[in-house]
């Protein structure tokens, strides 16, 4: 009796352990017998069950947006949260640095009015830093190819425009391949003198008739004044010239130069002078020397849009255009100092640009100019 009463008592105790350690699984660790509250509470992420996938969780929790989940976890917000840091912005290409005392002789430059002043600037800057003298001559994007590519006199032709076939032929005959070298944007200004007080913007059209068929201003529009319209353009010699008749004439010269009250010159300070003078005159030419005279000129808006930095660049201001400079590999393998000036150029474009009045032109664009450079010097 006693030997049956001790194994009963054996037995309840074995059971009693077993209970026990039962109790401590349930509530240490992740068993499906567990209840919701337990499991959040003996989790690390408090915002899914123990059972449940991150698909799971995601599916489950409407309120759990992407861009929560994001702001959650430090590794997806570097990776998807700021898409635009990891874009495909072009970075600046940087060209070989080069000493302007470097390789001496003489460098001769030419062509347009419009690029003279950045081809001055940058030649004032190089012989600063010790470079060969720098000639900068200021006749025209035409004239300027004429002696680069047919007198052959020249060793880098500045430029408004890009090259005409027949220049670059006439170039090519003369053993000169011309390279371009985008070098920035322009935006050309129409401008009226700052004792205007009627204008302040044209269309496209009414910038056509003022150019041309109009004789009174009150013949545009019958709010202005019936007074005759003074003008004030380029030679046609002028980059300036070119690219005015192309853009508003569709290449047709004869309206423009067929007009009343004309005055030409290659010289944009005599058009300046011209148009200032007059509360009627109208006139055009590069943005730099409107920017040089904004206290007695006015710049006025074309289709509503006003020549900036940002309409310039984005082409919304209908007379947006590029700026260049020309040369050849034959010059620069003949004359080093050449090639040193134009990678000095390059390199130092923006900061001059901003001094001038001119605008930057795209990374892309100064990064092609760059690497006809390195192409054409080998490097």
């Amino acid at each position: 009796m006693v030997k049956a009463f001790r194994t009963l008592i054996v037995g309840l105790m074995l059971i009693s352990m077993l209970a026990a350690c039962g109790s401590q699984t349930d509530t240490g660790g992740t068993t499906t017998e567990s209840s919701p509250a337990a499991s959040v509470a003996g989790s690390t992420d408090a915002s899914a069950s123990p059972e449940a996938s991150p698909e799971a969780s995601a599916e489950a929790s409407p309120e759990a947006s992407p861009e929560a989940t994001a702001a959650a976890s430090p590794e997806a917000t570097s990776a998807a949260a700021l898409p635009e840091a990891t874009g495909t912005a072009a970075e600046a290409l940087e060209l070989p640095e080069v000493v302007a005392g470097e390789a001496q002789g003489n460098i001769v430059t030419a062509g347009s009015s419009t690029v003279f002043p950045v081809s001055q600037a940058m030649a004032e800057r190089w012989e600063e830093e010790g470079g060969s003298a720098v000639t900068v001559d200021s006749v025209g994007t035409g004239a300027g190819f004429e002696r680069f590519c047919v007198a052959a006199e020249i060793d880098i032709a500045n430029a408004s425009r890009p090259i005409k076939d027949e220049e670059a032929k006439a170039c090519t005959d003369k053993g000169r391949e011309p390279i371009e070298f985008r070098v920035g944007t322009d935006a050309l200004a129409v401008v009226v003198s700052s004792e205007n007080d009627f204008l302040t913007e044209l269309t496209m059209e009414q910038l056509a008739q003022a150019f041309s068929t109009a004789k009174n201003w009150s013949e545009i529009d019958p709010s202005f004044p019936n007074e005759p319209i003074e003008r004030f353009i380029p030679g046609t010699d002028s980059g300036t010239f070119d690219y005015f008749v192309e853009a508003v004439f569709e290449k047709d010269e004869a309206p423009i130069l067929n007009t009343a009250n004309l005055q030409q010159s290659e010289d944009d300070n005599v058009l300046v002078q011209g148009v200032e003078g007059s509360p009627n005159a109208i006139g055009f030419f590069g943005y730099a020397y409107y920017n040089e005279n904004k206290s007695k000129l006015k710049a006025i808006q074309i289709d509503g849009v006003e020549p900036t930095e940002e309409t310039a660049e984005d082409n919304s201001y209908p007379l947006s255009r590029p700026l260049f400079i020309y040369s050849a590999k034959s010059i620069m393998d003949e004359k080093p100092q050449v090639a040193n000036f134009i990678n000095f150029y390059l390199s130092n474009i923006n900061d001059v640009l901003s001094e001038v009045g001119y605008f930057p032109a795209s990374v892309e664009a100064l990064n092609e100019a760059k690497q006809n450079w390195l192409d054409a010097t080998g490097q």
